[in-house]
């Protein structure tokens, strides 16, 4: 790291590591970060989504290309990265902990990879502060999540999903996780369709992109005058446009619960107050309307949600990353340990991307 890296947050050079087509709403508000700081954004992807990229957003398209930027540090929202890779290892997750059963292990799993944590709330930060004292090679930092800085940012700007509709009718908004035994998706098909063909209301539909091919095929035919099925690899425009969202156990209802909106979830498997949840398809009409009603007690539930798992509403949670990053780089390995061999795990790595080098 150079002195001219060292002086400023952000204006060093930065990795932006990809493996899937979500990694971009998460990442793009830190690479704005580090432009406005003066600092240099490159994106790497070991997965899909690079077809995403915007005419002046950089890829390095191997190894080398990696290596020859050298960049301060790498970004990852992700469970994995190359070790190889030069820079400090930063994790910024691509989702809240939603709780999954023996999924919400997975949010918590130390793979060994990282340097520091930047967690986005007291329902993951003192779990990761523990873990650090446990095993004593990383950092850990609260500083909010960067995928939700534009939720709070340019809020009054025209959104193009509340446009365009036949009818003057509230805007729902239907997504699904795509793990089969928790996902909503087969479940409530034919009951969106029926309640778009009765124009009670108008629907955004977007699924995750690893659901499977065959409902997505169904939920694209459900298209209609008051249905829209979107393909984006940003949701924030949804999610400000919607009054309602209908969804299950996928980490999307958090974000859209920080809007202090509600949502009707089908069996989530953490169901509270700040949550109309429902235990089958017969439920949802009624569900939904409560939702839209806004009942006080529901939304002051939401918002007590909202604030624990993520404080934040300043916009600003890529500009913390940035700042905590710096610090630790001026700092890094004081008092900490070495990180462990994980040599299955490199080497899973290093197969993947065709390097086969220590270093």
């Amino acid at each position: 790291m150079s002195e001219a890296d060292a002086a400023a947050p952000g204006s060093a050079r930065y990795l932006l590591y990809a493996s899937q087509p979500y990694a971009l709403a998460v990442l793009r508000p830190l690479q704005d970060a580090i432009r406005g700081a003066g600092g240099d954004a490159a994106w790497f992807f070991d997965g899909p989504g690079a077809r995403y990229l915007h005419a002046d957003e950089r890829r390095l398209g191997d190894v080398r290309s990696v290596k020859e930027f050298d960049p301060f540090a790498v970004f990852v929202p992700g469970n994995s990265v190359a070790d190889f890779f030069p820079g400090l290892k930063v994790e910024v997750f691509h989702g809240f902990s939603v709780a999954k059963r023996s999924e919400r292990a997975g949010h918590f799993r130390i793979r060994g990879l990282f340097d520091l944590y930047c967690t986005q709330g007291s329902t993951t930060t003192p779990k990761f502060r523990q873990l650090a004292q446990k095993y004593g090679y990383f950092g850990v930092e609260e500083t909010g999540w960067p995928k939700v800085d534009p939720l709070f940012r340019n809020a009054a700007q025209p959104n193009p999903y509340r446009a365009g509709w036949e009818m003057s009718a509230p805007l729902v908004l239907y997504a699904s996780t795509f793990t089969a035994r928790l996902s909503s998706a087969p479940i409530l098909l034919d009951t969106i369709r029926e309640l778009a063909a009765s124009r009670r209301w108008n629907w955004l539909v977007t699924l995750h992109p690893k659901m499977p091919a065959n409902l997505v095929r169904a939920y694209r035919a459900l298209e209609g005058p008051n249905l829209r099925f979107v393909e984006s690899d940003d949701v924030i425009p949804m999610l400000r446009a919607a009054d309602a969202m209908v969804s299950d156990t996928s980490s999307i209802v958090h974000e859209f619960l920080l809007l202090h909106k509600p949502v009707v979830t089908l069996r989530n498997t953490v169901p509270g107050a700040h949550l109309i949840d429902i235990r089958g398809p017969l439920d949802l009409a009624g569900a939904v309307e409560r939702a839209l009603q806004r009942p006080r007690e529901l939304i002051e539930a939401v918002r007590v949600f909202a604030d624990l798992i993520h404080p934040y509403r300043d916009g600003r949670s890529s500009e913390r990353v940035l700042q905590v990053t710096h610090d630790f780089a001026e700092h890094h390995g004081t008092g900490l340990r070495r990180k462990p061999l994980c040599l299955w795990r490199k080497l899973q790595n290093r197969h993947r991307l065709g390097y086969y080098r220590l270093r």
